[in-house]
């Protein structure tokens, strides 16, 4: 059982990190925080021996990283209230990670999901499915979807109580519904503070795929985003998955780069793609 990362405080900020994905990720820098922190996170990952260090961070506070080595993977135009951008920035301290492993593929997927921009009408859901935002009492079909569909996943989303608490707390879950048994997942994570929100964890169960739910459940996700006054939309998608970059473009998402071998999903690391919709 690979035991799931540890979020937790660095100076005034906020980071991730453990042998899973086999990095530090510095989620939130704290406005206060002084240049130092920089060289302390790389200490920090080189003590571990991590991999990579992955930093989201404004554009106006780039400098120090950049400095150090840091390179840009990819961008968010106005994440931050609708007005600052935000860099995604990498650091390998394991030269080989650094290679992309599946350079074809990922330029492939691409490729694809360029050539339908934004072609996405309304989706109709399915006809006998029902699509709502989820609720507490859903917590233990929703854990079940999550565990058949995900063999390891950087958050433990196959537990109710898990599941309960982020409901509670910044997350909105989406559910699609075939009669009573729920088939398709995903959710919203808000940053209502900086006023954007991931769009992610979308899970369908094998037997149901290829019936464009993701799609309609992106649609009723932007429609609650608007109605909660959100400002900027993005996800972190998996760059080897047809399907979910499609989705993303087809829906008028932008493309802002790749960030490589970044993330340990169904037992390897993978590369992930960034796009992003601002609202405003």
């Amino acid at each position: 059982e690979t035991m799931v990362d540890k979020v937790e405080s660095f100076g005034h900020s906020l980071i991730q990190h453990g042998h899973l994905n086999d990095r530090v990720y510095l989620m939130k820098l704290a406005d206060e925080e002084p240049p130092e922190i920089v060289p302390d996170l790389i200490d920090f990952a080189k003590r571990k021996g991590y991999g990579k260090i992955f930093a989201k961070i404004k554009r106006s506070r780039q400098q120090p990283f950049v400095a150090t080595g840091f390179a840009q993977e990819g961008q968010i135009p106005r994440f931050y209230s609708g007005k600052k951008d935000a860099v995604f920035l990498g650091l390998y301290l394991d030269p080989s990670r650094q290679q992309e492993a599946k350079p074809g593929l990922v330029r492939e997927v691409l490729t694809l999901a360029e050539q339908k921009a934004q072609t996405e009408e309304h989706v109709p859901l399915p006809s006998g499915l029902t699509c709502r935002i989820a609720k507490p009492g859903d917590t233990e079909e929703m854990a079940g979807v999550y565990r058949q569909v995900f063999a390891s996943y950087p958050f433990p989303i196959d537990d109710p109580a898990y599941l309960c608490r982020t409901m509670a707390d910044n997350l909105i879950y989406f559910g699609a519904w075939q009669g009573d048994r729920l088939i398709a997942l995903s959710s919203t994570e808000m940053d209502r503070t900086n006023s954007n929100a991931e769009m992610t964890d979308f899970a369908t169960l094998p037997e149901c795929r290829g019936q464009g739910i993701a799609q309609h459940l992106l649609q009723e996700m932007e429609a609650e985003m608007i109605r909660q006054k959100i400002q900027t939309l993005y996800t972190i998608a998996r760059a080897y998955s047809h399907g979910m970059n499609l989705t993303f473009s087809k829906n008028g998402y932008q493309f802002s780069g790749t960030l490589t071998s970044n993330t340990n999903i169904f037992g390897s690391l993978e590369s992930m793609n960034i796009w992003y919709k601002n609202l405003s």
